[in-house]
């Protein structure tokens, strides 16, 4: 099934209205075009799903619209700043967690949200107030004072989600936030997004599950090919399906074939009868 008319929520005139806006994003690595002239707001006060098949370009629109990387074309915003014109008050009002971006992991737990603390400037009675509420949240005040690099996955995707938060951004940008952590932590995860969004906080997060961005999320934009396929929210863009199946019908899923692999785990030559 393929979508007829997907829906797409008009952009803001001012893209400094928005948590988040691109606008006119390109990226080309060589012949490759990852990104294609795409636009997309981010309402303030949002949990906002960004979905995709892998090579959509996603997390390279993602990269860019933080400032981690620049745009061959194109401008981004975050809370009302030109992301390359400002990038100071630009960072300083988001906080990020990107998958396979570069950890401090010679620090501890501990150490590492005080150094991220201080790199804010806070009080260092409010940075260490904050971190310890964190870290007992997160279940991690055992491993507080291990180095990084001897946590687990899941417990690393803690960490560096706490020192996303820790100095209490306007806008949140989590790149699958909830890989690799156990269904107890992902539940309370899930409660705190939800509550720094309805004390008007943004949340942007890119993920695999459907599931998750169904249950959490209120707006949602589907990319692929380097473009928006659809974007809005979440009951909008669905239009009386799953997502799931708006994402299959979308990037043009495909059945098996259940004619082939017909050697799987089919009795082979000297197997046992």
């Amino acid at each position: 099934m393929l979508m007829t008319h997907p829906y797409r929520e008009d952009l803001a005139a001012d893209p400094r209205t928005q948590a988040l806006a691109v606008r006119d994003l390109r990226k080309s690595f060589g012949s490759q075009i990852a990104v294609n002239s795409l636009n997309l707001d981010v309402p303030r006060g949002s949990i906002y799903g960004i979905v995709g098949p892998n090579g959509a370009g996603k997390t390279t629109m993602l990269t860019m619209a933080c400032g981690l990387q620049r745009p061959d074309v194109g401008h981004s915003f975050i809370a009302g700043h030109n992301v390359w014109e400002e990038p100071i008050p630009a960072k300083q009002a988001m906080g990020l967690l990107m998958d396979g971006a570069p950890v401090f992991d010679r620090l501890t737990g501990a150490e590492y949200l005080h150094y991220l603390g201080a790199l804010h400037k806070l009080e260092r009675s409010e940075s260490l107030r904050r971190a310890q509420e964190l870290l007992d949240a997160l279940s991690l005040s055992e491993a507080a004072d291990k180095r990084i690099a001897d946590y687990s996955a899941g417990m690393t995707k803690k960490i560096l989600l706490a020192g996303a938060v820790l100095h209490n951004p306007e806008v949140l940008i989590l790149d699958e936030p909830l890989e690799a952590v156990d269904p107890v932590s992902g539940r309370l995860i899930q409660q705190m997004l939800r509550a720094y969004a309805a004390r008007g906080g943004t949340v942007i997060l890119s993920s695999h599950v459907m599931e998750l961005v169904e249950g959490l999320c209120d707006h949602v934009a589907i990319i692929n090919g380097g473009q928006v396929i659809t974007a809005g929210h979440v009951d909008d863009v669905r239009q009386g399906q799953s997502l799931s199946d708006l994402f299959i019908a979308a990037v043009g899923g495909r059945d098996l074939d259940a004619s082939k692999f017909g050697w799987l785990r089919s009795p082979a030559a000297g197997d046992a009868e």
